[in-house]
């Protein structure tokens, strides 16, 4: 049996049910293997929320190709420059300004508005573009991060938000990252963000030794009272 290449992929790159189902599926999987690299390092923006940015920019490319399509007189570019410009406020939410005037969150940010292109990608049918972009991106933040921690020089504090079921845990937390070996420059109690129940710290930690922020992050995981581990 003869495998017509050609049409299939002139077929996927038409609206149909088929190839709606095509974009959307490929739309949940590059957002999903990005959102799940992100959501494994507990960044704000983690593996759904990639999902919902691939999959609503590729939906709105659909919608403009399909009212190109069968209505006519749209500019099918105008939709997709409305998500580009639009993902700049949902990155904003992810951008932290840190006390010593550090910022945290642009590598998310960036993220965010990077998946928002691979979404309108898939959504007008340049799939061979979606797909490289995907793995580059993918490769950016997992193989090209560790260059970055190695040779690029961050300083020496690393922050962590830690969230706790009640306040009486944080003295016990505090011993068990002093029995570690982690020296502790600041420590500030405030109230949870997940339930008005749970009690939280902000904990500044001295890294002059320069231990990968992965291990360090693993190894607060570690301890029995912590319910939420965040990198700020």
């Amino acid at each position: 049996m003869h495998f017509d290449y050609i049409n299939t992929l002139e077929m996927l790159r038409d609206i149909n049910i088929i190839s709606l189902l095509f974009r959307v599926i490929l739309a949940m999987l590059s957002g999903g293997l990005i959102g799940f690299e992100r959501g494994l390092k507990n960044r704000s923006a983690g593996f759904r929320t990639n999902i919902l940015v691939c999959l609503g920019s590729t939906i709105v490319m659909c919608t403009s190709q399909y009212i190109h399509q069968y209505l006519g007189g749209i500019d099918l570019t105008r939709m997709g420059a409305q998500v580009i410009s639009g993902i700049g406020f949902l990155g904003a939410g992810t951008i932290i300004v840190k006390k010593d005037r550090t910022v945290k969150g642009l590598t998310t940010a960036a993220g965010l508005w990077a998946v928002a292109c691979i979404g309108l990608a898939i959504g007008i049918g340049f799939y061979s573009g979606a797909i490289i972009g995907t793995l580059s991106i993918f490769l950016t933040n997992t193989v090209l991060r560790l260059v970055d921690e190695k040779f690029i020089d961050r300083g020496n504090v690393v922050d962590y938000y830690v969230e706790f079921t009640d306040a009486t845990h944080i003295p016990e937390f505090v011993l068990f990252v002093t029995e570690k070996n982690l020296k502790i420059i600041n420590l500030s109690v405030i109230e949870g963000r997940t339930a008005e129940q749970k009690a939280a710290i902000t904990i500044s930690l001295d890294n002059s030794s320069r231990i990968s922020q992965e291990k360090i992050f693993q190894t607060l995981n570690e301890a029995n009272e912590v319910v939420y581990l965040e990198e700020i």
